[in-house]
């Protein structure tokens, strides 16, 4: 008697790993994914492009690049998400790729959320990623204010980031290169 190999359709799927249905509806739009995923440390944003053998990815770029540039705060912020975003953007650009779609795999798109600032950021770099203007934070928040006010009362940060507008000013014109 032949023993029959059990096959698990959609692993992934089971694993609680990929939403096959929202992976067929971006591949079908035959554009490149701007990709977003976040750790509790660092944002990580990729451009990623459909293969028949595999996705390939195109560039990636990681909030820790930020130190680069003289970013000394908490590379999980949103200031540094919206700076990873134009990063991202001007490494994408300069492989002459210009548009992009959102994808951000199973995670929840909150409004105001990390993961759209990352998505601002990447549009104010010159990439052209349709998504909504409500989505996005506030401009105070994308440059910290929230951040600088919270810590002119509190004890616990190691480095008081109350200059973090002018040190976040400073690193996009860097990124930007003006």
């Amino acid at each position: 008697m032949k023993k029959v190999k059990k096959f698990v359709p959609y692993r992934r799927k089971l694993e609680g790993k990929t939403n096959y249905r929202k992976r067929l509806k971006l591949l079908v739009s035959a554009a490149p994914r701007f990709v977003v995923r976040k750790t509790n440390k660092h944002l990580i944003v990729q451009i990623v492009t459909y293969a028949p053998d595999g996705d390939v990815v195109v560039t990636t770029t990681n909030s820790a690049e930020l130190k680069k540039f003289g970013w000394k705060y908490s590379t999980s912020n949103l200031p540094a998400a919206y700076l990873t975003g134009l990063l991202a953007a001007k490494k994408t650009t300069a492989k002459k790729i210009s548009h992009a779609i959102v994808d951000l795999g199973l995670q929840v798109p909150l409004k105001g959320s990390r993961l759209y600032s990352a998505v601002k950021g990447a549009q104010d770099g010159g990439l052209d990623i349709p998504a909504s203007e409500e989505v996005f934070p506030s401009e105070d928040r994308i440059r910290g204010k929230h951040i600088a006010t919270y810590a002119a009362t509190a004890t616990q940060f190691k480095t008081k980031p109350v200059d973090i507008e002018k040190t976040f000013d400073d690193v996009k014109k860097k990124i930007i290169g003006k």
